[in-house]
């Protein structure tokens, strides 16, 4: 907000700068129309003049990084499934509730003897009871609800993991598109010094006219190229914007980084060392052989018989004590488990202790499929790349400069001077893709080592 007010300001002083210049000027000399002309149309360009212009926000990495987390909907939507399961264990631990019960017994049915007092001999019973759970049942839900918050909390990083990977992916594209641009508007920049040249030797007698309607109409290359960058730069930053659930406008949003490549890159033992540690997919399939066997302890648990334990109170005597007239009595109910011992669910959870191991040892090897594949995609990268910087890129200025000095001395003919500059513009142009191409590499390998590790 700040740097728009300051951007608003400083466009309203240049349009009252404006306005005094055309002042004074009437005041001390007689302004032609054409001058007149000239100055409100240069106040109307600037009213025109979009306020985003002068309030270009850009922001790197990290902050890329801070303003992602802290606005994706879908990471937001991943933490509430970790509060979900932490409110699980809750219910979980719980003791089972009591029960209250309240009975009526003694009251008459029908007429003995021509007397009828149905409600005489009624007698009011309130009862509670009460199961008690074994073998630590409500222990092991609650470590079973612990272990599942534990494979909660380890998805969400890693499905941050993945998203951090597209948003990276997105980082470097924009990257790469200003890259792009920038070398477009060099070349259509250098093209139009070439142009102005050759036009001036055209004057001079020096090029035929054929000559300089070829390299006039050579410009539109450029001026595609120009275009084509434009769009997949707009293109790019959308898709970050996409990502980063912000509504900014494109002309107000930017990012700055370095894009270049660095020859820097440990033995491929160590990345495999730093993914069996760090990986969050990893852990969530060790976390699943833990909670598979806990699971499977709790089976066997509900398959043992918990005894429910009832009192109550009444004021019916006994038979054998006509004088008692307050009693109380207890009983305790065993479920005989004769036909079901909950051997079902003791055995499919028996066999889900297996299938998660034989899962953790697959996730294994795809930890050590995804950091080989980035690593040998790194290492194809830096060796196109180490020959282009050290050598394909100054050679190919050189050739497009000496052909060009040939052309205008009459030593080289128009179509070795076009395919030099066309060569120049392909070397250039594929060194930025191939530093494209390693930096999201780089985040290929950051997400199958599970943090960053290529600087």
């Amino acid at each position: 907000m700040k740097i728009r007010f300051k951007a608003r300001l400083y466009f309203f002083g240049a349009v009252i700068s404006m306005v005094r210049f055309m002042k004074s000027q009437k005041l001390t000399t007689a302004v032609t129309p054409l001058t007149n002309r000239r100055a409100s149309n240069a106040i109307l360009v600037a009213a025109l003049l979009p306020a985003t212009t002068f309030a270009q926000t850009a922001f790197n990495w990290q902050q890329i990084q801070e303003k992602f987390l802290a606005g994706n909907p879908t990471l937001k939507a991943a933490q509430l499934n970790i509060d979900e399961s932490r409110a699980a264990e809750i219910t979980a631990f719980l003791r089972p509730n009591p029960d209250f019960g309240l009975s009526a017994d003694g009251t008459q049915l029908t007429p003995y003897q021509g007397v009828y007092r149905p409600f005489a001999g009624t007698q009011i019973t309130p009862s509670i009871s009460y199961l008690h759970e074994r073998q630590h049942k409500r222990e092991l839900r609650r470590d079973q609800a612990k272990e599942a918050t534990a494979v909660a909390e380890s998805t969400y990083v890693d499905q941050k993991r993945g998203l951090l990977f597209t948003l990276q992916t997105a980082f470097v594209n924009v990257l790469q598109a200003k890259a792009v641009l920038q070398n477009a508007k060099d070349n259509l920049a250098y093209w139009d010094k070439e142009l102005d040249v050759n036009r001036l030797r055209f004057k001079a007698g020096d090029l035929a006219q054929v000559d300089v309607d070829r390299l006039e109409l050579q410009r539109v290359q450029f001026e595609s190229d120009f275009e084509t960058a434009m769009v997949n730069l707009r293109t790019a930053k959308i898709q970050l914007l996409m990502l980063l659930n912000d509504r900014a406008p494109i002309d107000g949003f930017d990012v700055i980084g370095a894009f270049d490549f660095t020859d820097d890159l440990r033995p491929l033992q160590e990345y495999r060392d730093i993914a069996l540690a760090a990986r969050p997919d990893l852990k969530v399939s060790v976390q699943n052989v833990e909670l598979a066997k806990i699971t499977y302890k709790l089976a066997v648990a509900d398959g043992s018989t918990d005894p429910t334990f009832s009192v109550w109170w009444t004021h019916n005597p006994s038979f054998n004590n006509p004088y008692d007239y307050n009693t109380i009595g207890a009983s305790v109910g065993i479920p005989l488990r004769i036909f079901d011992r909950n051997q079902g669910q003791k055995e499919l959870t028996r066999i889900d202790i297996g299938r998660n191991e034989r899962l953790l040892d697959a996730n294994q090897a795809l930890v050590f499929s995804d950091v080989d594949s980035a690593y040998w995609t790194l290492v194809q990268n830096l060796n196109l790349l180490r020959p282009y910087k050290a050598r394909y890129l100054k050679l190919a200025g050189d050739t497009r400069d000496r052909v060009s000095f040939s052309f205008q001395n009459g030593g080289s003919s128009l179509l070795d001077y076009l395919d030099a500059e066309k060569a120049y513009r392909d070397v250039r142009l594929a060194y930025l893709n191939l530093i494209g191409s390693f930096l999201t590499a780089v985040a290929q390998m950051d997400m199958a080592a599970g943090k960053e590790v290529v600087q």
